[in-house]
């Protein structure tokens, strides 16, 4: 290969979107297509050809659909390597955060609700239909945020976190990798390699504030960010995405010590490192130009970069001695390495049949996230005898503010808003009443008092409140696609960080005075992040963006046709000034504050069902050398439903070199019981978490917070004496 054609190969320089027309006989290819394979004798990757949303401005009847993508991919392919002198094709790298952000394509439920599924099998499920429909439509590489661990709620982009606790993250990313990319070196015509991202640390930005530096030190770093990493990378993902915050005071695409030293050498990975959109050209801020940035960013181990400029003045850095050819040449095989994985030499047409059962899968996800948080006076399920249900608050009857960020153009008629599922679901004669009351966002109280009459005249009120990430074409995006600023109802998503964790001030208004009627009230919040809600309502449930249907899964819960079996990923605080909550800090001695429980409203790991549950004193078994330590529990229903329990394993370290947290997740499991029906559970404890631990105790509960005062089981797994250089040779 010559220079030129090297450079070309890591280069993912233009939006896809911009490859191509739709004309009256079909797709069409750019001009900006043709200069940018001709500007490099081919093509690298190209990101987004499917990609559809209010930044790239592709809707229906614009963009590919389900019918006509595979064949866009193919034109667009069979372009690139006719204009490759050696035949290379191109990689193309979709946006897969909850389902292939493309058109028609699966909406699943965002992170943070998969977080609160707290179960790995049902996303791997998911994940694997999400790779099929990207295949099916000749895409090839899945982006997929997994590695961020929510610390601030105030971010943003909480809603693509799996949670707060790195042992969760670690399992979901696991499920991943899994789901998406099968087994074996080869990847199936129905698999995608994945690309993890943000490696590292971006959870922690400070403030809550998108790609704002992350204060911290090298022990939170391995403890907290970077165990979700390792178990993909463990698991085999074919990539990661380097993020845009500062490690150490080095941006994390231009972080040797991050992408080389501990990625590569100390782990064994060798897979693609990705740069963030447009984070490499960031780097020009430290080496003064974008040609040194460029080669910044190599010498640290990105091996393809994602729009920027000073990867394509590579050929120039390696003449002028900034970078090796043979750092290049990795580079290079890297890329070229997941092209042959793929099969893209062999056969470059897509085969793949588009795969059936989207809507059922979000569904199942949506279902198994909705998290009863609070049921005084067990105003749920909404009982047989409830003849009058008032539908209220400005989620009840919407659809696309159930989506997240990250999300195309719905078709209309698309998805299953709460009111809707109510209308379907309930039983015959119900009468169901719907009132708006307020917006998401703003201080109109004039919908109020119709709202307030409606909830006065019925049984039972259901209030659907919450927040938005929802783009619209007037929304002011950023080079890499981030929201400006805020514009109509959004309070969620990239780019959209609060300073506080309020809903809009309409929303608590007609919170109280729905409530003050004395009519049993349910409160549903249907958000992006953790927002703070008074305990108010008689009920309270937190279904997260469930995806189009979620509506349907959260009235199935609401009238007892499913049990909620969501718990919280994240601890849900009392005000922003409590901030930070979350249960595995460290294990400090002094207390709380004057005028404000430090506790959390909901603890990490909390959820309520419609039976209860009992645990038997935890007992160790299995502490030998192949198997490790393991806890047994006696899991018993005492109630007269069916649910499901969240059985939860924390370790709280007694004896040990460093200063401890709190309590630390090491083991879970969800188990489904009848009425009356008792089982005993043998759970394997984390290896990764136990080793060097010294003596801990084991303690079993249901959430975090009913774990520190659950009867604990004593266990000395050896000798605690790692320093922080040994944790970062770990």
């Amino acid at each position: 290969m010559t220079l030129r054609e090297k450079v070309g190969q890591v280069n993912q320089r233009m939006y896809g979107w911009d490859a191509y027309r739709r004309t009256v006989r079909g797709f069409e290819l750019t001009d900006a297509l043709y200069a940018e394979t001709e500007r490099f004798a081919g093509l690298g990757a190209l990101y987004g050809l499917q990609r559809a949303d209010a930044w790239s401005g592709v809707a229906h009847g614009e963009g590919p659909g389900a019918r006509d993508g595979a064949a866009l991919a193919d034109l667009v392919q069979r372009h690139v390597v006719e204009r490759s002198r050696l035949g290379i094709p191109a990689l193309f790298v979709e946006e897969v955060p909850h389902g292939h952000m493309a058109l028609d394509g699966t909406v699943l439920p965002v992170n943070l609700a998969v977080g609160a599924t707290w179960d790995p099998d049902l996303y791997e499920e998911a994940a694997a239909h999400a790779a099929a429909e990207l295949r099916a439509r000749g895409g090839h590489v899945a982006l997929v945020s997994a590695l961020d661990i929510a610390r601030d709620p105030r971010w943003g982009r909480t809603e693509e976190c799996f949670g707060e606790d790195p042992y969760l993250a670690a399992r979901l990313t696991e499920a991943l990798v899994r789901g998406m990319q099968g087994s074996g070196d080869r990847f199936a015509a129905d698999k995608a390699p994945v690309v993890l991202k943000h490696f590292a640390g971006q959870g922690a930005t400070v403030g809550g504030r998108n790609s704002a530096e992350a204060e911290l030190g090298l022990r939170e770093l391995h403890e907290i960010h970077l165990p979700a990493a390792r178990a993909g990378v463990r698991a085999g993902a074919a990539a990661v995405m380097a993020a845009y915050n500062e490690v150490d005071g080095m941006p994390c695409s231009g972080n040797r010590a991050l992408l080389t030293g501990l990625l590569r050498e100390r782990w064994g990975f060798d897979g693609l490192v990705m740069a963030d959109g447009l984070a490499v050209d960031r780097l020009a801020r430290i080496t003064g130009d974008k040609t040194s940035a460029g080669a910044l960013a190599l010498n640290s181990g990105v091996d393809l970069s994602l729009w920027d400029e000073g990867f394509t003045h590579l050929e120039e850095a390696v003449e002028r001695g900034l970078v090796s050819e043979d750092a290049l040449d990795t580079a290079v095989a890297r890329v070229l390495r997941l092209k042959f994985r793929l099969g893209l030499f062999e056969q470059q047409g897509t085969t793949t049949e588009f795969p059936v059962g989207g809507r059922q899968m979000s569904t199942a996800v949506a279902r198994a996230a909705v998290t009863l948080l609070r049921n005084d006076g067990r105003v749920l399920p909404i009982g047989t005898d409830v003849s009058r249900i008032a539908v209220l608050g400005p989620q009840s009857a919407t659809t696309v503010h159930q989506l997240g960020d990250y999300t195309a153009p719905q078709r209309p008629g698309t998805g299953t808003s709460v009111l809707d599922g109510l209308r379907r679901l309930a039983p015959p004669g119900v009468d169901i009443r719907h009132v708006p009351g307020c917006a998401l966002t703003g201080g109109d109280l004039s919908g109020i008092p119709e709202a307030v009459a409606a909830a006065a005249d019925c049984d039972v009120a259901v209030l659907v409140l919450g927040g938005s990430s929802a783009r619209t074409p007037d929304t002011d995006f950023a080079a890499n696609g981030a929201a400006r600023t805020a514009v109509s109802e959004m309070t969620c998503g990239e780019g959209v960080d609060l300073a506080g964790l309020r809903l809009g001030s309409a929303q608590y208004a007609l919170l109280d005075a729905v409530v003050a009627t004395g009519t049993p009230t349910v409160a549903v919040l249907v958000q992006g992040r953790p927002h703070v809600v008074p305990d108010t309502a008689g009920a309270l449930l937190t279904a997260w963006y469930p995806g189009p249907w979620g509506g349907e899964a959260i009235a199935e819960v609401l009238l007892g046709l499913a049990e909620p079996a969501g718990r919280l990923p994240v601890s849900v605080p009392r005000s922003v000034a409590q901030l930070p909550v979350y249960y595995n800090h460290k294990d400090i001695e002094y207390g709380g504050y004057v005028d404000e429980s430090a506790e959390p409203l909901h603890p990490f790991g909390h959820g309520l069902s419609y039976t209860s549950f009992a645990y038997g004193t935890p007992r160790l078994s299995g502490h030998t050398a192949e198997s490790g330590p393991a806890v047994e529990i006696d899991v018993t229903n005492t109630g007269d439903r069916p649910g499901r329990t969240v059985v939860q394993v924390y370790l709280r370290r007694l004896i040990t070199s460093v200063w401890p947290r709190t309590l630390e997740l090491c083991a879970f499991e969800g188990v489904d019981l009848a009425p009356g029906e008792h089982r005993t559970l043998t759970l394997p404890l984390d290896a990764d978490r136990l080793a060097g631990a010294g003596t801990v105790e084991i303690r079993v509960a249901e959430s975090a917070g009913a774990a520190l005062t659950a009867v604990p089981a004593v266990l000395d797994v050896g000798a605690a004496s790692e320093t922080v250089s040994q944790v970062l040779r770990a």
